[in-house]
């Protein structure tokens, strides 16, 4: 309790500074100064306030976590009918994606909203005016306030899809007195693998089961896989190469690797993982004096050589355009990024030596040989020219090639690797019991 006081003290006074980081990304992307209310618990009346049907929460902080949720909810929405989804996120980015991808599915079922910072009033009032028979957070959304609210409103709520990494792990260790008590506030704990099983639990969470991946069990959308195909019909016999949730740092070094390349008439695809770098990005590439078209500019014409993926939501269209893609977020020591949906489109990847947030699934995915691991710019350059270089000699279409190998390999990673939805919902049906009723 004296800690979760100390935590809520600080809070209060890094207000000042959260209002600072509100207006400080507002300045590239309006969006975070709308809804400011909801942040602080703040959420007028709801437009279906006269309806008595009980509300199922999911939290998705941000894009990734909301799309890797697409499967879980719409077995939740399944198995719940009679409930609405209540979606809430941090991000204006993952606001837009929910929209995008449960509006037309939940329609009048769907209901969005900001999470409010872990302030004690900020979470009492949303948990009052929602009322949720249940929650459900996403990977590693540990907020000490609001777990000690719902513990004592009697809301089940469950960490699924949950990871952490040895480091991770560290950084919570330091501050034991604060998360074991959030931890063990949990109902129940749906973890990826048996590691972050065991590191859950060294840090108070109780009734951990190990149910996979719920991002092996995303299909992607059909019709953005038809774009990629449209876009590689029009781009031609160009070998591509996708640089894909590239990082702040990470675009000269691809650049670097770029100019390396000696295969004929490649196109680099970069595509970074936050829309408020995608004009700075482009400003590297004016400076650079690199030929290159904007995605929002159309397609890329023959003497681009970079087409800068500046769109949201279409990162599976730009898998199926590519040959080959390099994950980002791994070349410096970000963490890396998740590969398992470059895997689910058959795109073979190659990834850096940084990739302590999703190892489990990277150390696999290489294992299967669907991955490819590389130490430095060097080596990207190396590992690049040579498995494009299978496919500007037009000896990938025996099938005999390493590059035609990964692809198979990614499939058959991404297929066998598939079910934790059905672990996850079970577990979330057994644990919410009552509640969820």
């Amino acid at each position: 309790m004296m800690a979760r006081i100390a935590y809520s003290l600080l809070l209060y006074l890094l207000t000042p500074l959260i209002w600072l980081r509100l207006l400080w990304r507002g300045r590239k992307q309006p969006e975070y100064l709308r809804n400011v209310g909801e942040r602080y618990g703040f959420y007028g009346q709801r437009a279906d306030s006269g309806e008595n049907r009980p509300i199922l929460w999911v939290h998705a902080v941000s894009v990734g976590e909301t799309r890797a949720a697409q499967p879980l909810i719409e077995a939740l929405l399944a198995r719940w009918p009679e409930h609405r989804l209540l979606l809430t996120g941090m991000t204006p980015t993952g606001r837009a994606a929910g929209r995008e991808v449960y509006a037309e599915a939940c329609g009048e079922r769907l209901i969005q909203a900001y999470l409010p910072y872990d302030y004690p009033a900020a979470v009492d009032r949303f948990l009052r005016h929602f009322s949720p028979a249940f929650g459900v957070l996403m990977e590693t959304e540990i907020w000490p306030n609001l777990l000690a609210a719902a513990q004592r409103r009697g809301v089940p709520v469950m960490l699924v899809n949950a990871r952490l990494s040895a480091r991770s792990a560290r950084g919570y260790g330091k501050v034991g007195a604060l998360v074991r008590p959030a931890f063990a506030a949990l109902a129940g704990t749906a973890a990826q693998t048996a590691e972050d099983a065991q590191r859950l639990g060294a840090l108070g969470a109780v009734a951990v089961d190990v149910c996979g991946n719920l991002k092996f069990d995303v299909v992607p959308p059909a019709d953005k896989l038809a774009l990629g195909r449209d876009w590689r019909q029009a781009v031609g016999n160009r070998p591509v190469w996708l640089a894909a949730s590239t990082r702040e740092g990470e675009e000269p070094l691809i650049l670097a690797a770029w100019r390396k390349l000696a295969v004929p008439g490649a196109l680099l695809v970069l595509v970074p993982r936050h829309p408020q770098r995608f004009a700075e990005v482009a400003a590297l590439l004016q400076r650079e004096g690199v030929p290159f078209r904007r995605r929002s500019e159309g397609l890329p014409e023959a003497g681009d050589a970079v087409w800068l993926g500046d769109s949201m939501g279409e990162l599976v269209a730009y898998y199926a355009l590519a040959d080959l893609a390099f994950i980002g977020g791994s070349l410096l020591p970000l963490g890396g990024q998740n590969l398992i949906e470059a895997a689910a489109c058959g795109c073979p990847v190659v990834i850096g030596p940084h990739t302590f947030n999703f190892q489990r699934a990277t150390e696999d995915a290489i294992a299967a040989g669907a991955a490819r691991r590389v130490g430095d710019v060097d080596a990207l350059a190396l590992a690049v020219d040579c498995l494009l270089g299978q496919k500007s000699t037009g000896s990938e279409a025996s099938g005999e090639t390493e590059l035609a190998a990964m692809r198979a390999a990614s499939q058959a990673f991404a297929a066998a690797h598939r079910g934790a939805v059905g672990r996850t919902l079970a577990l979330i049906a057994r644990t919410t019991g009552r509640a969820a009723r």
